[in-house]
């Protein structure tokens, strides 16, 4: 590595603004708001997972008089109908969970299936323990805004009123009712420290459980490696349109330029020196010109800066050229492939152009994590969200790039933002 590059990654890394304390907090605080709508939507399906329970218990008892043989199909359907929902909810906050092919309804073959086994094993945890923390994740808010808010409106409860949320305690002077609002405290404490935790722990048995095992119909498998080759040929192909396309309109003219100028000067050189100084000079910044396309367009195909500094070193490059402010926290403690890398660089980039020019944002913050075989980025940004993950060109340019590796995409923007852009892709490819 040279002088000049160490200086210029040095730059680099010395341009990327550090986050403040408010940027911290504002993280925070929209980390736990996010965490309390994912319990909160997903107390919606564990209600119905306890309905359900009870509904194939009340089967399974009552199947011992055939009684319950009549209903097996229904309470069957119902359950995979259930599962199908929560891996529709899962995927909308995080990444998506394949589904199996359609397990069966009825009751012999479902007493074989692994499917529905898997299945029923989600739904006794999630109506247990995810029912308990989608109710923790709507009522801590609560007890919160209650407790805090309570010295608003102390005095204006009736006497020997219970004034915690705890149902202990009655307030009767200024620094009781600031004690609850201490409690109150507390409670926004927990949720900004466990909600995230919380909603991870109820997501948790559903992506495990829900999506396709190892024991699913091979064919499966085989047509989506059909379509990721699909897409990594349409990536190849639209690379190679691009690269054709950047040598033709940009180097090529320019030095079909420089040609023509020359071929002008040595005309005019005898009778114009003057005129042919003038062409010359014309024809030397046509040429910078197309060098330095040039030294776009291999940069396109590979960036050097990759082999000279590594990921960390590239992203860190991007960050600082991003026209909006941008923190980075990249942790891969071994290289991965260069066409793993590279694609990693791209999507970045791609992301962050993405930012500057659509979302309105403030801030953004990029993640790199080297998880055993697996490289984990995430791109976030407090924009205006609302960003389709299946419109626009660049989008669609980063889901075939990440095809062609075998990896995964996930995007959630909600109306408001944030904006995340979550993607895996493994190392060794």
């Amino acid at each position: 590595m040279t002088a000049s590059t160490r200086e210029a990654g040095d730059e680099a890394v010395a341009a990327i603004p550090r986050e403040s304390a408010k940027d911290i907090a504002l993280r925070t605080l929209r980390a736990a708001a996010r965490a309390v709508a994912q319990l909160a939507s997903g107390l919606n399906t564990a209600a119905r997972a306890v309905l359900l329970t009870l509904w194939l218990a009340l089967t399974a008892v009552t199947s011992v008089v055939g009684v319950g043989l009549l209903t097996a199909p229904a309470a069957l359907r119902a359950l995979h109908s259930l599962a199908g929902r929560e891996r529709d909810r899962l995927a909308r906050w995080g990444p998506e969970v394949a589904a199996p092919e359609p397990p069966p309804t009825r009751l012999r073959a479902a007493l074989a299936d692994p499917t529905t086994h898997r299945e029923l094993r989600w739904l006794v945890r999630h109506s247990t323990v995810g029912a308990l923390l989608g109710a923790a994740g709507v009522l801590l808010p609560v007890l919160a805004v209650r407790d805090t808010a309570f010295p608003l409106y102390w005095t204006f409860m009736p006497e020997n009123t219970t004034a915690t949320s705890l149902g202990v305690g009655s307030a009767h002077t200024w620094p009781d009712a600031l004690a609850v609002a201490l409690l109150g405290i507390g409670w926004i404490a927990i949720i900004l420290g466990l909600a995230p935790g919380m909603a991870r722990l109820q997501s948790g048995p559903g992506r495990l459980l829900l999506a396709a095992g190892p024991d699913v119909d091979l064919s499966l498998r085989v047509a989506e490696l059909t379509a990721t080759r699909a897409a990594a040929l349409d990536a190849h192909a639209t690379e190679l349109r691009r690269i054709e396309r950047s040598l033709h309109d940009g180097a090529q003219n320019r030095l079909v330029s420089v040609a023509v100028l020359l071929g002008a000067a040595r005309r005019m050189v005898a009778r114009d020196p003057e005129g042919a100084d003038e062409l010359l000079e014309r024809a030397q910044s046509a040429a910078e010109q197309a060098l330095a396309e040039l030294r776009t367009v291999a940069r396109g195909i590979l960036p050097p800066v990759l082999a000279d500094r590594g990921l960390a070193g590239a992203l860190s490059g991007l960050a600082a050229d991003c026209a909006v402010p941008c923190r980075i926290d990249v942790d891969v403690p071994a290289r991965c492939a260069a066409s793993v890398e590279a694609t990693a660089y791209f999507v970045v980039a791609e992301a962050l152009t993405n930012i500057a020019k659509h979302s309105g944002a403030r801030h953004a913050t990029i993640t790199a994590r080297g998880s055993g075989d697996r490289l984990l980025l995430r791109v976030e940004d407090d924009g205006r969200g609302g960003a389709d993950a299946e419109g626009g060109s660049g989008l669609t340019g980063i889901r075939r790039r990440i095809a062609a590796h075998d990896g995964g995409l996930a995007l959630t923007s909600p109306p408001g933002g944030p904006t995340v852009l979550a993607v895996d892709l493994p190392c060794g490819m």
